[in-house]
């Protein structure tokens, strides 16, 4: 069952208690701009939305679906899907359906948005030169209230950003999950993006040029609205760029600590390999004359000290076969 609520300029917020859909056009009458807000819609307020109020039927079906970011005027109304935070989770964007007819907002969504508070907020501390405005001060208010609700996330994404570089660079301590930290930023800066180059997309569709979706004497807070959602595109942007590069260099990083290790052990393997290579012709000999034989002839080598002086010999042939080949230019670099 759809959630109701109901807060109009001169009555504050309307108790829902026993309003129905049918009767909240005679609830309004006289209270000047109002604004209903319906959560998880169903086939009642689709029935509202098409015969009661007659908007577009394309606008009430993308109300009741997962619309693209869009605004477009009709003949009895306009219509805007704008993207905003939803409180299930930060990662989580979710589609707000504003219609705008002469003094009502209604607003249709499948879950809870938290700038939504912020704009109830604001419409009841509303003095009477800015409930001059009309119904464009609360779209107005709405949009503002969506950017105002990313400026804090971003300052967070900021902080988290700064303390993931410091851990990439800092050459004293390896850090664990970096990495994991990097990617799990880029993931809410992309999600968060989904919802502020929505905002800036409806408002520059807004002060689009002879399209008339707003009142002229509204145009200066929404032209500063565009700037700040422009502001806050450019911020994320930039963000996003940050955390790749930060992940970039956190690879690289990995990838020469990787060939330095494998340079190291290249260097113990081909220490190994040559000492390995001297000594196997010396076991050889050490092997055969160790042999406990009568027939070997020892006085022809020279006794112990020749066989020595063989093992001596053996050894400084192959170094020098090794050195000719450059396989000890390692060892005197």
């Amino acid at each position: 069952m759809a959630e109701l609520r109901l807060q109009t300029a001169a009555s504050g917020r309307i108790s829902t208690e026993d309003l129905t859909l049918d009767g909240v056009l005679k609830v309004i009458e006289g209270e000047g701009l109002a604004w209903l807000d319906i959560l998880r819609p169903d086939k009642e307020v689709r029935t509202f939305l098409l015969e009661t109020m007659f908007f577009e039927e394309l606008a009430v079906e993308d109300a009741f679906g997962d619309a693209d970011t869009t605004a477009q005027k009709f003949q009895n109304h306009r219509f805007i899907v704008v993207k905003a935070r939803d409180t299930d989770n930060r990662l989580d964007t979710e589609p707000v359906a504003a219609f705008i007819t002469e003094n009502l907002l209604i607003t249709v969504r499948h879950s809870t948005i938290p700038p939504l508070k912020i704009l109830a907020r604001r419409f009841r501390r509303a003095d009477d030169e800015q409930l001059s405005l009309g119904v464009d001060f609360l779209l107005y208010e709405m949009l503002d209230a969506i950017a105002d609700d990313w400026t804090p996330i971003l300052n967070t994404y900021s902080s988290e950003l700064d303390e993931l570089e410091f851990q990439v660079f800092d050459p004293n301590i390896r850090y664990d999950g970096v990495l994991e930290g990097l990617h799990n930023l880029k993931r809410k800066l992309r999600e968060s993006s989904k919802s502020i180059e929505s905002l800036n997309t409806v408002t520059m569709r807004l002060l689009k040029p002879n399209e008339r979706l707003i009142s002229e004497g509204v145009t200066p807070y929404f032209s500063d609205l565009n700037q700040l959602s422009l502001a806050l595109v450019k911020r994320a942007n930039n963000y996003a760029s940050g955390a790749t590069s930060a992940r970039d260099s956190y690879l690289s990083n990995i990838s020469m600590q990787l060939a330095e290790s494998n340079a190291q052990l290249t260097e113990v393997m081909t220490t190994l390999t040559i000492i390995g290579a001297i000594m196997l012709p010396l076991t050889l000999i050490a092997g055969i004359f160790g042999m406990n034989n009568d027939d070997l002839p020892l006085e022809l080598v020279g006794g112990f000290w020749g066989i020595i002086a063989m093992m001596v010999a053996f050894a400084v042939l192959m170094l020098s076969f090794f050195w000719r080949r450059g396989w000890l230019k390692t060892f005197t670099q």
